[in-house]
C-alpha cells in the first residue's frame, strides 16, 4: 500500500536549555563554547558525597512555559533519579522528574507561519493545537564527540553541559505529518523565546528534539508500533527524517515485516536511520525519589511566576489587526519573531500609518535583511530611519520610485532618510505657484485633451498629470498635481 494507505501518528519530545546563569544543580556557569571540562566542579561531576540544590531560576522558568502554553502545576512537585549507563553522565544516573512533573496538560497551537513555506497554503488544520502531556525539568548530560572509526576510533568527553537545566516538553500523540511537527516546533521556539525562558537555538544543542512515530492501517484505532529517532539537530532534518521513516516504515509494512519498538539514529548526511538500541519502557528507567532533594511546594512559585507571562505571539498577531490596521497575514509575519515585533512596534510608534512601516518591513527590509544574507540583529536600518522614511511618502514629500532608491541608501549606509532626500534633489515640489505656472503651460499646448476631458473623459488627465512632472524633473509632488488640475479643468 502507499504511505497515503496509513495514519501517520507523530509525539514531539522536545529538550529545551533554559536561559539560567548557573546549572540546574550546582554554581557551575552555563557558557556555549568554552574550552572542554572547564566548567565542572564535584556536583555535576557526581563525585561521591557532593549534594545538589535547586535552581529556583529553572523551575520559574519552567512554570511560566507551563502558564503561557496553558498547563497544570501540581502543588507538590519532586525529583527522581533516572537510571541507564550514561557514558557522558559521570552518575549514571539522570537527577529528573516522573510522576510529579512542574507541568501536566495544556497544548501547543500551530502557527500558521510556523508551517514550511512551501506548505502555509496547504495546511490541513489551520489553528489547530496539539495538546501536551507534560513539562519536567531535568539536568542535561555532557558531549560526547566521536573521532574516526574502527580500531583506532576513540571518543572524548566534555562535561561542561552536563547539569545545565534541561526542560523537557512533551506532546501527546497526535500529530500527522512531518509539516505539523516542523509548525509544532517553530511555535513552541516563538513561544519559549517570548517568555524569555531560553533561545532555542537548535545549532548551539539548546533546543534538541526526539521524534516518536507509528503507522497503522485506516480503521485500526490501536496506534501501530512506537519508533523513536534520535540524532535531530535541525528543524530540516525533523521534516526529512520523518518523510524517510514514514517511507521506511510503510514499505516494511507493505511487505509483512512487523516494526520493533526501538530508537533509531538518523544520519542527515545519507538520509538514513540506523538502529541505536530497542526501546526502553519506563520501568527499565528503574524511577525512584532522589534521597537527596525534598518535595517542592508549588502554589506560591505559581503565584509569583504568574505576572511575568508575556502577551503571546497569537495575542500580538489579533493585537497588530486590532489596532494597526494590519491584515492577519502581515500580523502574522510580525508577530512570528519577538525581535521583528519589537522592531515593528518600536518603527510604527511614530507614525501615522502603521501599515505603511509595516509593508516596508515586509516588503523591502526583510528581502534585503535576506539578500544581504544578515540576521534583523545586524539590522543597518534603525526604527526612527525606517519611520522616517515611511513619513516622507505619506506626507508627499517624496514618491514611491525615490523611496526605493532612498531605502537603498539608508540600507547601504545606515544614513538618515531625510539626508539621503536633500542629498539626491528629491525634495518634491509643492509650491502651488510654481506648479500653476507649469500647468498653465501645459494646458495651453493641449487644448485638445482639455476638451475631451470636459466632455467627460476623466482619464485624459493622466496624460496632463504626466506632462506636468515631466516638466518638473519629477520634482513635482504628483498629489497636488492632480489637485490643482483638477481645480482648473472644473473652473
Amino acid at each position: 500500500m502507499p504511505r497515503e494507505d496509513y495514519l501517520v501518528t507523530i509525539g514531539l519530545e522536545v529538550h529545551c536549555q533554559l536561559s539560567t546563569e548557573s546549572k540546574m544543580f550546582c554554581g557551575c556557569p552555563v557558557r556555549f563554547g568554552e574550552p572542554p571540562n572547564t566548567l565542572t566542579c564535584p556536583v555535576c561531576l557526581g563525585l561521591p558525597g557532593a549534594l545538589p540544590v535547586l535552581n529556583a531560576g529553572a523551575i520559574e522558568r519552567t512554570i511560566l512555559t507551563g502558564l503561557m502554553l496553558g498547563c497544570s502545576t501540581p502543588p507538590v512537585v519532586k525529583w527522581d533519579r533516572k537510571n541507564y549507563f550514561y557514558p557522558d553522565m559521570p552518575k549514571n544516573y539522570q537527577t529528573s522528574q516522573f510522576d510529579l512533573p512542574l507541568c501536566l496538560g495544556g497544548g501547543v497551537p500551530l502557527y500558521d507561519t510556523a508551517y514550511p513555506r512551501d506548505w502555509q497554503k496547504k495546511i490541513v488544520r489551520p489553528s489547530h493545537v496539539i495538546n501536551l502531556t507534560r513539562i519536567h525539568l531535568e539536568e542535561d548530560v555532557g558531549k560526547s564527540t566521536h573521532h574516526g572509526n574502527g580500531p583506532n576510533g576513540y571518543t572524548t568527553l566534555d562535561f561542561n553541559r552536563a547539569g545545565t537545566p534541561l526542560m523537557e516538553i512533551v506532546s501527546e500523540p497526535e500529530i500527522e505529518s512531518a509539516e505539523e511537527a516542523v509548525a509544532y516546533l517553530n511555535s513552541l521556539r516563538q513561544i519559549l523565546i517570548y517568555g524569555g525562558v531560553g533561545d532555542a537555538d537548535m545549532e548551539k544543542g539548546q533546543m534538541r528534539c526526539d521524534v516518536n512515530i507509528s503507522l497503522r492501517p485506516h480503521g485500526q484505532q490501536k496506534l501501530g508500533t512506537k519508533i523513536e529517532l534520535k540524532n535531530l539537530n535541525s528543524v530540516s532534518a525533523i521534516r526529512r527524517a520523518i518523510h524517510h521513516e514514514i517511507d521506511r516504515q510503510a514499505g516494511d509494512l507493505d511487505r509483512g515485516i512487523p516494526q520493533v519498538q526501538s530508537t533509531l539514529r538518523w544520519d542527515d548526511e545519507r538520509g538514513e536511520t540506523a538502529l541505536m538500541r530497542t526501546k526502553e519502557d519506563a520501568h527499565d528507567y528503574r524511577y525512584f525519589p532522589c534521597p537527596d532533594l525534598l518535595p517542592l511546594h508549588t502554589p506560591d512559585l505559581v503565584a509569583t511566576v504568574r505576572g511575568r507571562v508575556p502577551e503571546l505571539p497569537h495575542e500580538k498577531r489579533a493585537r497588530f489587526v486590532r489596532d494597526s490596521g494590519l491584515t492577519d497575514y502581515d500580523a502574522g509575519v510580525l508577530a512570528s519573531e519577538k525581535t521583528l515585533a519589537d522592531y515593528f512596534e518600536t518603527a510604527a510608534a511614530g507614525a501615522a500609518r502603521p501599515k505603511a512601516v509595516a509593508n516596508w518591513i515586509i516588503n523591502d527590509l526583510l528581502s534585503a535583511l535576506n539578500a544581504a544574507g544578515l540576521g534583523l540583529e545586524a539590522n543597518p536600518v534603525s526604527p526612527a530611519h525606517l519611520c522616517e522614511l515611511a513619513t516622507l511618502v505619506e506626507e508627499g514629500k517624496i514618491n514611491g520610485a525615490q523611496a526605493k532608491e532612498v531605502f537603498s541608501e539608508v540600507f547601504a549606509s545606515g544614513a538618515a532618510p531625510a539626508a539621503v532626500v536633500k542629498a539626491r534633489g528629491f525634495e518634491q515640489v509643492s509650491d502651488t505657484g510654481f506648479l500653476d505656472d507649469l500647468i498653465t503651460q501645459v494646458l495651453t499646448v493641449n487644448a485638445d485633451a482639455v476638451e475631451r476631458i470636459k466632455a467627460g473623459n476623466d482619464k485624459a488627465i493622466n496624460a496632463l498629470k504626466g506632462q506636468v512632472m515631466k516638466l518638473s524633473q519629477g520634482k513635482a509632488n504628483p498629489k497636488v498635481v492632480g489637485e490643482l488640475l483638477e481645480a482648473r479643468l472644473k473652473a
